[in-house]
């Protein structure tokens, strides 16, 4: 397995790939590719920076796990592949935006379109065996994507970070907060959400409100 990312990050993310935990890492998922289904389809491991380039990165998502079922996961954290089923997270996102910019609900489930303005989908972990959750995490991938949030938070300005939920809350600690934007709340998922931890946030148009502050073009939703 090849490690292709884009080049817009490569120069930030070079050093990453030499070290001793990321060469593991490799060796890991190339093995458990090679013996079991996993997911996302190997080239689309990287697709969240593929999408996104470091220059014109304006939003940071940051997801846990790939989706582990058929089909579903292609790279972008809560993303599905057109015309697969919407998960339950990511109906609740989508309620969220109906809500918050009173707009319809989308048809696809497909985030390109945010990546492509400038929204990183970060997994923390990004590869994942089929319908086993979590069943490729602290094998290196943490380390590597906590890594990715430091460079941005380093090397780049005034980006709007939306941490949903626990996990990505604990990233907060990687991000420089006199430089940039975070936003919180509870998580989407069905559990958080019905306790009221997630519906009313108004992430999206208080991103918006942010970018629009900066001068810079809001993210269409």
């Amino acid at each position: 397995m090849q490690v292709k990312i884009a080049d817009s990050w490569k120069n930030i993310l070079q050093k990453e790939f030499k070290k001793k935990y990321f060469i593991d890492l490799i060796s890991f998922v190339k093995n458990e590719y090679e013996n079991h289904t996993c997911y996302p389809k190997d080239e689309d491991i990287f697709a969240a920076f593929d999408f996104c380039s470091f220059k014109d990165l304006k939003v940071v998502i940051i997801g846990q796990d790939p989706y582990h079922g058929p089909e579903q996961a292609n790279g972008l954290c809560f993303s599905v592949k057109d015309g697969i089923k919407h998960p339950p997270s990511l109906i609740n996102i989508f309620k969220e935006i109906s809500t918050d910019l009173e707009t319809e609900y989308p048809e696809s489930g497909n985030l390109e379109k945010w990546a492509k303005q400038g929204v990183l989908l970060l997994n923390a972990t990004l590869t994942v065996r089929a319908h086993e959750a979590g069943s490729h995490q602290k094998q290196g991938w943490e380390t590597f994507t906590d890594e990715v949030i430091k460079q941005i938070s380093n090397e780049n300005e005034n980006i709007v970070f939306l941490l949903w939920g626990g996990f990505a809350k604990k990233k907060a600690k990687l991000i420089d907060k006199k430089k940039h934007h975070i936003l919180e709340s509870g998580h989407p998922s069905p559990l958080s959400a019905n306790r009221g931890y997630w519906f009313g946030n108004k992430h999206f148009s208080k991103t918006n409100e942010i970018l629009r502050d900066l001068g810079k073009e809001e993210i269409s939703w």
